[in-house]
Order: C-alpha cells, then structure tokens, then sequence
C-alpha cells in the first residue's frame, strides 16, 4: 500500500496542477504567516502539502517566490471578497457601508492575512513592491472608492472634496489595529472590546465614522 502512494501523488500532481498551487499556497501563507519569511522552514511547508518540496521548487521557484505568490494570495482573496460585493448595484452610502463592513469582518476572520502585511512592512514593502498582481489589485480597491464618491457626489450626498484614498486609509487603518494589535490591547485592557458584542459596536462605530467623513455637512445621517 506504502510503495503506491508516490505515485499517486504524482498522479494527482499531473491531474490537478492547480489544486496543487493552491494547496501549497494555503499552507505556506499559514507558515510565513507565523513564523515569518526568515522563520519558515521549506521542509515545514513541504511535509504539510499534499506534494512534495521538489515540487513547490518547481512551481515557485525559490522560498522568496513562494513568499511573493503567498501575499499575492492573501491581497487576491480580500479583492476577490469586495468584487462578490457588487457595490455598484448599490446606491453609494449603501455601498460606502457594505464595503467597511466587509472589511471589518474580512480582517477579523482573516489573522493571517493581517500577519503578512504586518511581515511585508518589516520587509519595508520590498516584495510587494515587485509583485505587479498586487499593485494591479490594490489598484482595483480605490478604483472602486472613486466610483462610490463620484457617484455619491453626483446624488448630492457626498462633499466634493471626499478622497477615495484617504477613505481606504481609515477602514484599513481600524479594520487593521483590530486584529493587528488585539494581543497586546487585550492583556492590558480585557477583552471587552472583542467579543460578539464589542466587536459588533466597533463595526458600527467604524461605519459612523466613514459615514461621517463622506457626507456633506448639512445631510442628515440615515
């Protein structure tokens, strides 16, 4: 029974390359996630794949490559998240909301999405700076911020001087500390803030606040 297993795999390598990838993606974004692109450990990540480390050296090079597809990943699936969306079949305060929601709950059902980033900043950007996917994605994410203010402004609804960017920026910044920071924030402070109920007020509370920040001063908040 032992000897036929190599070869199945082999099998399923040839059957199902792109299972494969994403197999090796999955695992290596949970290593590199914990352990850091310096910590993480190729023979690690191979022994928890469905392949073998021949074959994630084929696939992805080198462990810097399959760090770079690995945070290519973990933008992928937060875009992939936002285009399910539709926001623009949404009226724009609707999809001005949807969108901070989705990315509150995103962040906090996604640590290791947050670790990566987190890891990529120590690494002061360097591979996501050469990785063109994730330029090309984030692009996409403000792309859709200008199309909800334009659209806000032409309904009268939002200031004109409403930035797409600096929107992006703020549910970012709180979605982020959220999870970036809850160790240290709740051993100093409890855990108040983040169980169901703490975390269904900061939610709100963060949609107020975009709510606040895009409106025209003289609309009343809905």
């Amino acid at each position: 029974m032992k000897a036929d297993t190599p070869t199945k795999a082999r099998t399923s390598w040839k059957q199902d390359p792109a299972g494969v990838q994403k197999n090796i993606l999955s695992v290596a974004l949970e290593e590199f996630a914990a352990n850091g692109l310096s910590g993480a450990r190729m023979d690690e990540i191979a022994a928890k794949t469905a392949t073998s480390k021949r074959m994630i050296y084929y696939y992805f090079g080198d462990k810097e490559g399959l760090y770079r597809h690995a945070l290519e990943e973990a933008y992928r699936e937060v875009r992939s998240g936002e285009q399910e969306l539709e926001l623009d079949h949404l009226p724009p305060l609707d999809a001005l909301k949807v969108l901070a929601e989705f990315t509150f709950d995103h962040h906090s059902r996604h640590p290791d999405f947050i670790r990566m980033v987190m890891i990529e900043n120590i690494h002061h950007g360097a591979y996501l700076e050469k990785s063109e996917l994730i330029q090309l994605l984030n692009a996409g994410a403000i792309q859709k911020l200008e199309a909800i203010c334009r659209r806000g402004r032409e309904a009268g609804l939002f200031r004109d001087d409403l930035n797409p960017l600096e929107l992006h920026w703020h549910i970012s910044a709180i979605s982020f500390f959220n999870v970036s920071n809850r160790a240290t924030f709740s051993r100093i402070f409890g855990n108040e803030l983040f169980d169901v109920k703490g975390q269904t007020a900061l939610k709100k509370h963060l949609v107020e606040m975009i709510v606040g920040l895009a409106l025209r001063p003289q609309r009343t908040r809905r």
